[in-house]
């Protein structure tokens, strides 16, 4: 299989690929709702969902990989992400691996756009589209379930929120929750919280880091230490982060939280 990649050129794989090793937990989510996850040979150590990705061993983090462990795999296929895995994806081409990177979406409609990527790439056309058609429904019937301003955070060792640019951006606008900073020509950056207080959003929704304890406690704490006077509503953590096929199923989950907030549900 010949493809012209747009970041790494010229890239040749074989044409049926069984042997798969997945660096990126977006394209593990995929494979298995694709149904192909019994192909996965290795993860990435942030790889862990669903729960079987854990046996497998952990080859790599977001930018370094365990190369000789790799290589003893022999596999037909390693996916990763754009983004910060752009310099590790050159370099795994480099070393000969066949190397194929998914690129980081700018919208909701970027992670149905992968999926048929993959479904192209491993010859499962038509269980990608239906996929990606039954996500898009989904998704749809999302538009414009609420009319706030929304402060997002997520913590990544410190306050990261979103402005234009951002599939979490459009897929909080989606929902009619338009974050407070979407006139910020950056998709990702540290909040001034000053600024967050001056322009007073109608909630606060927080995205902790995974496998915390208690988000919305945690979340409520922070909103008392910071002066903020508005609901507050947390994820379980690295939900609006992730940008698989789940991430439709955190959406519809975020909605039913704020409606529950507001005294909607």
């Amino acid at each position: 299989m010949r493809l012209f990649h747009e970041l790494l050129g010229p890239v040749e794989l074989p044409d049926r690929l069984e042997r798969i090793v997945s660096l990126a937990p977006n394209v593990t989510d995929a494979l298995f709702a694709l149904g192909v996850g019994e192909r996965l040979l290795g993860r990435s150590a942030f790889c862990h969902r669903p729960a079987e990705v854990l046996s497998l061993p952990v080859l790599a983090s977001y930018t370094k990989t365990r190369t000789e462990l790799l290589r003893s795999l022999k596999p037909d296929l390693v996916l990763l992400s754009t983004g910060v895995q752009r310099e590790q994806a050159f370099r795994l081409k480099e070393e000969g691996f066949p190397v194929y990177a998914l690129p980081l979406p700018l919208s909701p409609y970027g992670i149905l756009e992968n999926l048929s990527t993959l479904g192209h790439l491993l010859d499962l056309e038509e269980r990608a589209t239906a996929l990606a058609h039954e996500l898009a429904l989904r998704y749809a019937a999302l538009k414009d379930r609420f009319a706030l301003s929304v402060y997002f955070e997520m913590d990544l060792g410190g306050p990261i929120t979103v402005g234009r640019g951002s599939y979490i951006a459009q897929a909080l606008l989606h929902l009619g929750l338009k974050p407070i900073f979407l006139d910020v020509p950056q998709a990702y950056f540290a909040p001034d919280l000053e600024e967050v207080r001056r322009r007073a959003p109608d909630l606060f929704l927080y995205e902790p880091k995974p496998w915390g304890k208690n988000p919305l406690e945690k979340a409520q704490a922070l909103a008392r230490e910071r002066g903020f006077d508005f609901p507050v509503v947390a994820t379980d953590g690295d939900e609006l982060a992730h940008y698989g096929p789940m991430f439709f199923s955190f959406l519809e989950k975020l909605a039913e939280r704020v409606a529950e907030t507001l005294g909607q549900g």
